[in-house]
């Protein structure tokens, strides 16, 4: 028998995505072509070894009774093309740090710090809207990077996009080496997501919205972690 938090979490779903049906099929809603959503480093903090749960859920571990620590934020979107169409049956993945600004990696700083009731890193398959659907927390600066959460979208063995989001109007996101790599303020303007309050919540949640419009060219994920090393070494 499904448990009570999990059936609020699916309602909340199923009035994104009425919503997001409602949109798109309004007269006009795609008369331009959309903006690509920027592209940006992988970072070095993928999970070098995955956890057992990869659902879209990174507050709660298998069925552990303990959650994560951090602002609960549900965070949903949709995957589309440039001309506005869905894309279905897409893998979003995102991870990011804990509220301890932890990673789930081995070279993570500050480990012993680690929030071991955070997923840190979730998996979710587009609907026929293109839509996704993530319960996680509101993301953490920690030295030197302005909040974020990072996103890969693949569609079979292609990585059509990778990228991070960011929280709109943060003061640290002036001062963001990654962000601040994007020379075009309206490319940065694509990984800009307001985290909003949501009323009435008892728990102090928070929703986010990010739309991710991506190419046809796929990318290649080997040239990424290698443009990542290099700039380690300071080439």
């Amino acid at each position: 028998m499904p448990r009570q938090p999990e059936l609020r979490h699916r309602r909340r779903f199923l009035q994104h995505a009425t919503m997001a049906a409602a949109w798109l099929s309004a007269p006009g809603a795609f008369a331009e072509e959309l903006m690509l959503t920027a592209r940006q480093t992988e970072g070095p903090f993928y999970p070098d070894k995955l956890p057992l749960d990869t659902d879209n859920d990174l507050l709660v571990l298998n069925d552990a009774l303990t959650p994560a620590v951090g602002e609960i934020t549900h965070l949903t979107g949709r995957v589309l093309s440039r001309s506005g169409e869905p894309i279905r049956n897409a893998v979003v993945e995102i991870w990011q740090a804990d509220a301890q600004g932890v990673y789930l990696h081995s070279g993570s700083a500050n480990k012993p710090q680690q929030d071991r009731n955070f997923q840190g890193f979730g998996r979710f398959l587009t609907g026929s809207k293109g839509e996704y659907y993530f319960r996680t927390i509101k993301p953490v600066p920690y030295v030197p990077r302005t909040p974020h959460i990072h996103f890969i979208v693949k569609q079979g063995d292609k990585r059509l996009l990778t990228t991070q989001c960011y929280i709109a109007g943060h003061p640290m996101n002036e001062r963001d080496g990654v962000l601040r790599a994007l020379p075009d303020p309206q490319a940065r303007q694509t990984l800009m997501v307001k985290f909003e309050p949501i009323p009435d919540s008892k728990l102090g949640e928070f929703a986010a919205n990010f739309d991710i419009v991506v190419g046809v060219t796929p990318e290649d994920p080997s040239a990424d972690r290698q443009r990542e090393l290099d700039r380690q070494r300071g080439r």
